[in-house]
C-alpha cells in the first residue's frame, strides 16, 4: 500500500448544549493519517463531501485513489471499523468525554482541529512502528525518492559503461525532484 491509494471516511456525533455536532474524518489508510475532516450542525451529504474536498485539495491525490465511505450516512462497513472507528474512539476518549459537556459547535470544532494536529504529527501509533502518521508517510516518500534516484543513477552508469551518452538523446529524461 502507498499514500493516497485508499481513503476511508466515517462520522460520529457530539452532543452540545444547543444541538448535536456531527464530525467526519477522511483517513488515508496507509499511515493512517487524517487528511480531511469537518464539523457541522446537520447530518447532510455536504458534511462528508466537504471533508473529502478538503482532503483532495490538501493531498492533490492522483489517479488510482479509492475513497471508501459505504453507502448513506451510517458508514458501518468492516473496513470502516478497522480504519476509521479507531480514530473516533481516540477523539471520544481523549477529547470529547473528558472535556465535555460541550457548549457550542465552535468549541467542538476547535478541539477537533487541535486533536487532528496532535494525532497526525505527535501521536505514536503502534501499528506503524511507534511513530506519528506524518513521520511514517515522510519516511515512505524519502525511501521511494531514494529508490528513484538510485535507479536513475544506475541507468546513467549503465549507459556510460556501454559507451553511450549518459544522457538519453531524443527520449524523455528521468528527473529527480526533492520536495
Amino acid at each position: 500500500m502507498r499514500p493516497n491509494q485508499l481513503w476511508v471516511a466515517d462520522l460520529t456525533y457530539v452532543a452540545t448544549w444547543a444541538a448535536f455536532a456531527y464530525v467526519t474524518f477522511v483517513i488515508d489508510a496507509f499511515a493512517p493519517r487524517i487528511v480531511g475532516w469537518r464539523v457541522t450542525r446537520s447530518l447532510r451529504t455536504d458534511l462528508v463531501l466537504d471533508a473529502l474536498e478538503q482532503a483532495l485539495h490538501a493531498r492533490r491525490a492522483g489517479q488510482g485513489l479509492i475513497h471508501h465511505s459505504d453507502r448513506g450516512s451510517q458508514y458501518l462497513s468492516t473496513l470502516h471499523r478497522a480504519a476509521g472507528r479507531g480514530r473516533y474512539r481516540g477523539l471520544r476518549i481523549e477529547v470529547i468525554h473528558p472535556r465535555g459537556p460541550w457548549r457550542t459547535l465552535d468549541a467542538v470544532e476547535y478541539a477537533t482541529l487541535k486533536w487532528v494536529d496532535w494525532f497526525n504529527n505527535r501521536r505514536l501509533l503502534e501499528s506503524i512502528g511507534h511513530v506519528p502518521p506524518a513521520e511514517y508517510e515522510q519516511a515512505y516518500h524519502r525511501l521511494t525518492e531514494a529508490q528513484a534516484m538510485a535507479a536513475w543513477l544506475n541507468h546513467r552508469a549503465l549507459r556510460k559503461s556501454r559507451g553511450g551518452s549518459p544522457e538519453p538523446v531524443g527520449q524523455v529524461e528521468l528527473t529527480y525532484r526533492c520536495t
